[in-house]
This record gives C-alpha cells, sequence and structure tokens, in this order.
C-alpha cells in the first residue's frame, strides 16, 4: 500500500517526495480532479494527501471520499503557509459530524 499527494504548490510535492511519497502538482481545479479520479481508480494507493487549498477547489469530490470510500483514505494537510483552519476547528468538526456540542 502506497501514499500519493496532489498539492497546488511545488515546495509541498518536494517535501513529500523527500520523504517517500509520489505525487502531481494541480494549479487548478480540473487538474485536480484528475489527479484524485486517478488515484481513486488505483488499488496500491491506500492514502491520498491533498493540500487545503487543492481541497478547496474540489469540495464535492473531498465530501464524496471522504463518506463514501473506503480506498484511499483521504488526509487534507496544510500548505507551506500553515493551516486555514481556525483553531476550534477539532471542536466544529465533531459537533458536525455528531451534532453534539462538546
Amino acid at each position: 500500500m502506497r501514499m500519493f499527494a496532489v498539492a497546488d504548490e511545488p515546495d509541498v510535492l518536494t517535501g513529500l517526495r523527500l520523504s517517500g511519497i509520489e505525487g502531481k502538482l494541480a494549479a487548478d481545479r480540473k487538474e485536480a480532479e484528475v489527479c484524485v479520479n486517478e488515484v481513486e481508480q488505483n488499488p496500491q494507493i491506500a492514502v491520498l494527501l491533498i493540500t487545503e487549498n487543492c481541497a478547496a477547489m474540489i469540495p464535492e469530490t473531498v465530501k464524496r471520499l471522504r463518506l463514501s470510500s473506503l480506498n484511499p483514505l483521504l488526509v487534507v494537510i496544510p500548505g507551506i503557509a500553515g493551516s486555514s483552519r481556525a483553531k476550534d476547528s477539532i471542536t466544529g468538526l465533531i459537533r458536525e459530524a455528531i451534532g453534539i456540542k462538546i
């Protein structure tokens, strides 16, 4: 089983490649969609890493993969500038997922 990355920044891909993770650069929505679909069709890839900016380009595909796909596991990672999520994002995700305020 392998990991694969889709990123909109060359520096992110360079860093991931140095750690042994292959990837592709997606500069726009169409390229991001094509890359994710190729990964989804490849049974050898178990984990798909995608940068926040790429995930924002294709929100419907990201949602579909998170809700219905067993393979690959989708992990959204921050880009070079860091995470754009609010500090309370984990609590918000839990609240959204189970409907309970904690």
